[in-house]
C-alpha cells in the first residue's frame, strides 16, 4: 500500500455512516463519552485529519522556502480527553522540524476542559480521591494522583506571579487579619498563620494584596515583615489600617507607615468586653457601651464612658480598664462621617473573606504541604472573585469626607 493510500485511510471518514451507526448505538443504550463512548472514534478522526492538514501546510511552506523536506511516517500516542482516551498517529517529517499546533509533541491531554474541571473541583475543596472518581464517572478517564497533582501544579506559576505583582501606591483602607491552618511539616502537623492583607483602593474597589503563610503562630513581628513586603511591591501610603487587638500591632504598622491611622476593630472589642458579663446584664450593658463608640465626637464618647464606669465599673472593672487603655486605637474614626466610620470601625469584611476560604477548606484535616494550601487558597480567590471584589457601599459619601479631611493626599489618587 502506498503512502498516499495510508494517508487517505487516516483522513477519510464516512460521517454519514458514523451518524447512522451512532443513532443505532444510542438507542441501544451506548454512552456518548467514556471508555466505550461513541464520540471517541469521531474525536480521533477529527484530530488526525487536523494534524495531517497541518503537515501538508508545513511542507508547502518548506518547499516555497526552497527547503527539501517530506513526510516520514507516523508516531503513535494516546490522548486523554473529556470523551475518553483515544489514540492518534501524528505525522513526522524527514528533517524533524514539524511541530503540530493542535496537539503538541509532548501533550498527553486534548482540550483543556478536563484540566479546568479538575481545577474547579480542587478549588471547592474536593479531595484528590473524589476528583478521580468524578472524572472516571463523567469522562471514563482514569487519572492517577500524580496526574491530578501535575494538573493542579500548573497554577504554581500563576500563584508566584500573583504574589510578586506590583501593587497600587495608595490605599484608603487596609484590613489585616490572620487565618490559621494545620500543615504537615516534616511529618509533624503544625498550626500556621496565613497573613491576609485586604485593601480598599481610591475608587472604592477592593483587592487582596497578600496571602502569606507564616512560620508559626500569628505575631506582630511577622506582620511587620508582611507590611515591608507590600511596601516593596509598591504600596507607599495607606490612610487607615483596620486590625484586631493583637499586642504590638499598632507599633508594627507605624514603623512601616508612620502617617497611617490605626483603627482597632470595635466588634472584636465588644466580644472581648462581654466574655464574663452575666446574661441578665448583657442587654442593658450593650446599650450603654454602644453610646461610647456611637457618639458624634470624642468628647461625647468620653462622657459616655464615664457614665458607663459609674454604672458598671464596680461590677465589671475590667471592661472600663480595657477601653481606657485602648481608647486612641478604638476611637480613631471620630472626626469622620458615618460612611467612613462604617468602612473602618470593624474588620468584618476580612472575616467574611476568611469565611469564604474556610468554606472551601473545612473538610481538610491537615494539608500535606504549604504548597497544597497555597494552591487551594489561590484557586478559591480566583473562583469567588466577584464576591470579594465588590465595590464599597456609599463610596461617594466616603470620598467627600476623605477629600475634606486629607485633601491632596487623597485627591491625587482619584481619577478625574
Amino acid at each position: 500500500m502506498s503512502k498516499k493510500q495510508k494517508k487517505s485511510e487516516k483522513t477519510n471518514f464516512d460521517y454519514a455512516e458514523f451518524e447512522r451507526q451512532a443513532l443505532v448505538s444510542i438507542k441501544n443504550g451506548q454512552n456518548l463519552v467514556g471508555e466505550n463512548g461513541l464520540l471517541k472514534e469521531l474525536m480521533s478522526h477529527l484530530v488526525q485529519s487536523s494534524l495531517e492538514g497541518e503537515m501538508d501546510a508545513f511542507l508547502n511552506d518548506q518547499r516555497k522556502g526552497g527547503e527539501l523536506n517530506r513526510r516520514n511516517g507516523h508516531t503513535k500516542k494516546t490522548l486523554i480527553s473529556e470523551v475518553g482516551d483515544f489514540t492518534i498517529e501524528p505525522p513526522r517529517d524527514r528533517n524533524g522540524n514539524f511541530s503540530p499546533q493542535l496537539v503538541g509533541k509532548w501533550d498527553r491531554t486534548f482540550n483543556s476542559g478536563i484540566d479546568n474541571q479538575i481545577l474547579e473541583l480542587y478549588s471547592i475543596g474536593t479531595s484528590v480521591g473524589d476528583i478521580q472518581t468524578h472524572i472516571l464517572k463523567m469522562y471514563g478517564v482514569s487519572l492517577s494522583t500524580g496526574q491530578i497533582s501535575t494538573i493542579t501544579e500548573k497554577v504554581r506559576s500563576e500563584i508566584d506571579k500573583w504574589h510578586r505583582r506590583p501593587l497600587q501606591a495608595f490605599y484608603v483602607g487596609v484590613f489585616l487579619d490572620a487565618i490559621h491552618y494545620r500543615i504537615r511539616i516534616n511529618g509533624i502537623v503544625e498550626t500556621r498563620a496565613v497573613y491576609t492583607v485586604y485593601g480598599v483602593l481610591a475608587d472604592g474597589s477592593r483587592d487582596v494584596l497578600c496571602l502569606k503563610i507564616g512560620q508559626g503562630a500569628e505575631g506582630s513581628k511577622e506582620w511587620g515583615r508582611v507590611l515591608e513586603h507590600i511596601k516593596d511591591r509598591g504600596v507607599e501610603d495607606v490612610l487607615f489600617f483596620c486590625v484586631d487587638g493583637l499586642a504590638g500591632f499598632k507599633e508594627a504598622i507605624l514603623s512601616v507607615y508612620p502617617q497611617s491611622i490605626v483603627q482597632r476593630c470595635i466588634v472584636h472589642m465588644m466580644r472581648n468586653s462581654f466574655r464574663f458579663v452575666d446574661d441578665k446584664d448583657a442587654r442593658e450593658l450593650t446599650k450603654d457601651l454602644k453610646k461610647v463608640y456611637q457618639a458624634d465626637e470624642e468628647k461625647q464618647g468620653l462622657e459616655s464612658l464615664e457614665f458607663f464606669d459609674n454604672k458598671w465599673g464596680e461590677k465589671y472593672p475590667g471592661i472600663v480598664k480595657s477601653w481606657r487603655e485602648n481608647w486612641t486605637e478604638l476611637t480613631s474614626f471620630f472626626g469622620f462621617n458615618w460612611a467612613v466610620r462604617k468602612l473602618i470601625y470593624t474588620t468584618n469584611c476580612i472575616e467574611g473573606l476568611h469565611r469564604m476560604l474556610r468554606k472551601t477548606t473545612k473538610t481538610k484535616g491537615a494539608f500535606v504541604s504549604e504548597n497544597a494550601l497555597s494552591k487551594i487558597l489561590y484557586l478559591t480567590l480566583v473562583r469567588r472573585e466577584k464576591v470579594w471584589k465588590r465595590k464599597v457601599h456609599s463610596w461617594k459619601a466616603i470620598s467627600r469626607n476623605l477629600k475634606r479631611e486629607f485633601g491632596e493626599r487623597f485627591e491625587k489618587h482619584v481619577d478625574s
